[in-house]
């Protein structure tokens, strides 16, 4: 990739990515080593790892990165995430979720244990220097928040202080008993780039002129963005609705009105709690023009879902959507090259698109 990114840490001064980052494929291809294998993904719950032995295999990003993974909970009740690719010839080791005392390699028989370790393969007794470390599952890095684990291929920055961060927010919350509602999962295919998915999300500047429902619960004057290193945080204060949290009195916010809180986490993870608890939305990039969008849902307090501004979702989304096809048309202009930031009102979109362009420019170290 021949381009190099340049965001002018000065927001006033700015221009945003210019047109060509969301419709080169090059770049497109080089968001996959650059960006996602650098960073860290949803990669489910601790509800079907309840029990010693549990397995729970996934692909992460299908279409996209499709890297074969499982997660496994072994004798010592540790929850591990591995390669689900046999280190013999490469087929898939676990094919189905359920319980499992060794994984087992159904093509010739390789064995190991519950956190990956080799432990048998028939008619290698004559193999020298065997086995070795490589004939181990690969782990990859794992972190528990919650319910939820989040696991990154190479992670180079500390997801520990992305919770610390969230948490200076929600850690009130009893996460751990928020309840999955697969009832109100639902997926959304766009025909867009997926970082305009995430551009839109980022600002709550578009609310008053998309989101008419949203605007009479949120007080948009008074929309707030609170930056991090590799997440930031849009507070969405109540205007018009009795549904706010109860925040402690030892809580940052309290005495404020909040009606809820849209984390985002670099590149394309949003966690929208709301009184009634947390929509976890997963920005999935199938090609340069196709996105999926998984929302996931997690019930803390059932007597408040369809109130305030946590109702009306689909809704919400349909009209996103609206907005992000057509953006994604309008980008393909000749005459369109970048936009410009507004310093009070896009912060969270600057951001992000200082973060990849560091990324795509090779400027980021493990932390």
């Amino acid at each position: 990739m021949a381009s190099k990114f340049y965001i002018d840490p000065d927001i006033s001064r700015a221009k945003t990515l210019p047109s060509s980052f969301y419709g080169d494929p090059e770049t497109f291809e080089a968001l996959k080593q650059k960006v996602f294998y650098g960073s860290w993904q949803w990669v489910g719950d601790i509800l079907d790892l309840e029990k010693e032995g549990s397995v729970s295999p996934f692909i992460l990003l299908p279409e996209f990165l499709s890297e074969p993974m499982v997660l496994s909970r072994d004798k010592n009740r540790k929850v591990n995430c591995l390669s689900n690719v046999c280190t013999h010839r490469g087929n898939i080791v676990v094919e189905e979720a359920g319980q499992q005392r060794k994984l087992t390699c159904r093509y010739h028989g390789r064995r190991f244990g519950l956190d990956g370790k080799f432990e048998f393969m028939p008619e290698f007794n004559e193999a020298r220097n065997f086995p070795g470390s490589c004939d181990n599952l690969h782990a990859f890095p794992l972190k528990k928040w919650g319910s939820f684990f989040f696991a990154g291929l190479s992670p180079v920055f500390d997801f520990q202080k992305v919770i610390d961060f969230m948490d200076q927010r929600i850690g009130f919350l009893p996460l751990d008993d928020f309840t999955r509602s697969k009832e109100l999962d639902k997926d959304y295919e766009i025909k867009a780039h997926w970082a305009l998915y995430c551009d839109n999300y980022l600002e709550g500047f578009h609310i008053p002129f998309v989101h008419n429902d949203l605007n009479e619960v949120l007080d948009y004057g008074n929309y707030e963005t609170v930056l991090s290193d590799y997440c930031n945080l849009q507070i969405g204060y109540a205007e018009g609705t009795d549904e706010v949290f109860k925040l402690p009195e030892d809580h940052i916010d309290y005495g404020k009105d909040v009606a809820a809180y849209y984390f985002w986490v670099f590149p394309n993870m949003m966690f929208n709690f709301y009184p009634w608890g947390v929509s976890v939305n997963l920005v999935q990039p199938l090609s340069i023009s196709q996105t999926k969008v998984s929302f996931i849902t997690y019930v803390y307090d059932a007597s408040k879902l369809n109130k305030g501004a946590g109702s009306g979702l689909d809704k919400v989304e349909m009209e996103d959507e609206a907005v992000v096809e057509s953006v994604n048309k309008g980008i393909r202009s000749h005459y369109y090259k970048a936009g410009r930031f507004s310093p009070t009102r896009e912060r969270g979109v600057h951001h992000f698109h200082s973060l990849l362009a560091r990324f795509l420019n090779g400027e980021v170290e493990h932390s």
